[in-house]
């Protein structure tokens, strides 16, 4: 007869308590979760999984003390489970611990070079979705580690171009990039807000003075913002052949009004036949 303080029965209501908790939290009662997370800890502390999977919680909550202190402790019991050192290196990185974010990538079987501070370790162009809980909007960005992005788009609301933002490490999609699909991640935290804020102006163009079509013409304010270390978008959709007088939705990354207003006006919007309305404030950190 199996006692019930032995270590098989400590285990087998550890694992019962960590399914119940799996299961509040996929209804969405996360603080009745948590409590059963502990159970199932306080019933067999050298049991990884809810440790992982409280973590998880803190993680998606923002909690990153927490979730540091739980997915450390899993990695220590289950040093082979790469998704608990993952999430390490998440709540390291939120945290500032580069230390420990080295030893977790490391865990997680990347190759790490050695050093202090922020890590070096670019991990391509990807996708990342701008507040995953509501409208999503999803921009293109550098990876400056696994965990880190820095945004080369303008987004359209609460986000500027240049900010480094926190990405979770589980794909949520795929879009295409030089034929081949590269994954979309979500953004769980900003980390570095930019110096850039986001400006609108309208502008309509004259398609009777446009040499090569519109696309061309704001192609071109893209280039000459680029070059000053800002950016420019059309956010609005011109059509395919170019011939639509607008108006169009160009968004600048700047830092100031007069940045924005000296750009338009290297520009020579005369060339165009350009209608330039007022420049307006989009969003800014500060």
């Amino acid at each position: 007869m199996k006692h019930l303080f032995s270590p098989l029965a400590k285990r087998q209501r550890a694992r019962r308590a960590n399914r119940r908790a799996s299961q509040l939290r996929d209804k969405g009662d996360c603080a009745a979760a948590i409590e059963r997370y502990r159970r199932a800890i306080e019933l067999d502390p050298s049991f990884s999984a809810p440790f992982y999977n409280l973590g998880l919680i803190h993680k998606y909550r923002a909690e990153w003390q927490a979730a540091f202190e739980a997915n450390l402790r899993a990695t220590e019991l289950s040093p082979k489970d790469q998704p608990s050192w993952w999430n390490l290196g998440i709540a390291a990185t939120a945290l500032g611990r580069w230390d420990v974010a080295r030893e977790a990538w490391r865990g997680a079987g990347l190759e790490v070079p050695e050093g202090e501070g922020p890590l070096d370790l670019p991990c391509g162009y990807n996708p990342i979705r701008l507040d995953p809980a509501g409208a999503g909007e999803t921009v293109w960005s550098h990876r400056l580690d696994p965990a880190r992005a820095r945004l080369s788009n303008i987004p359209l609301a609460d986000y500027c171009y240049g900010d480094v933002v926190l990405n979770d490490g589980a794909p949520v999609g795929y879009r295409e990039l030089d034929g081949r699909d590269v994954p979309v991640f979500n953004c769980l935290a900003l980390l570095e807000p930019s110096q850039l804020s986001t400006w609108c102006v309208e502008i309509s163009l004259d398609p009777s003075k446009l040499v090569d079509g519109e696309v061309a013409a704001f192609h071109e304010l893209e280039q000459l913002a680029k070059a000053r270390g800002l950016a420019a978008e059309d956010w609005s959709r011109a059509p395919a052949d170019g011939t639509d007088a607008g108006p169009h939705r160009i968004a600048i990354a700047a830092h100031t009004r007069g940045e924005v207003n000296d750009l338009l006006e290297d520009w020579q919007p005369a060339r165009f036949g350009a209608e330039v309305g007022a420049v307006q404030i989009g969003f800014s950190h500060a």
